[in-house]
């Protein structure tokens, strides 16, 4: 399983222009975000249980120049996930949530691509 950073300076690359090879989840959060603490070892566990061409994580913090990305797919709180297949939002998730959640989410996902 690949999981990567991401900012604004990278995302087209990291996020986007990847997005056409294989499934890419982003996980949007900010450093103070409760739920956000929550969710991120649930994603890092889920994660694992998939091979580095399946899918890609990418986690970008809505701080500074990033909160650019979080306006531009009007992100209203985090955190917010957002799966992406050939540059395109395919579907999004809001809050804390539980593996077999994320698992599901990933999966119905993975069968888009």
């Amino acid at each position: 399983m690949s999981h990567i950073s991401v900012s604004i300076e990278n995302f087209q690359k990291s996020v986007l222009d990847e997005s056409h090879k294989r499934l890419v989840v982003l996980d949007i959060s900010a450093e103070w975000c409760g739920p956000c603490k929550i969710l991120d070892p649930v994603i890092k566990s889920v994660a694992n249980e998939y091979g580095d061409g399946e899918l890609l994580f990418a986690k970008l913090e809505a701080e500074d120049e990033n909160m650019k990305i979080a306006g531009q797919y009007h992100v209203r709180g985090f955190p917010t996930v957002i799966a992406f297949i050939n540059a395109e939002e395919v579907g999004r998730f809001h809050s804390a949530q539980n593996s077999d959640f994320v698992r599901n989410f990933i999966d119905t996902n993975l069968e888009k691509f």
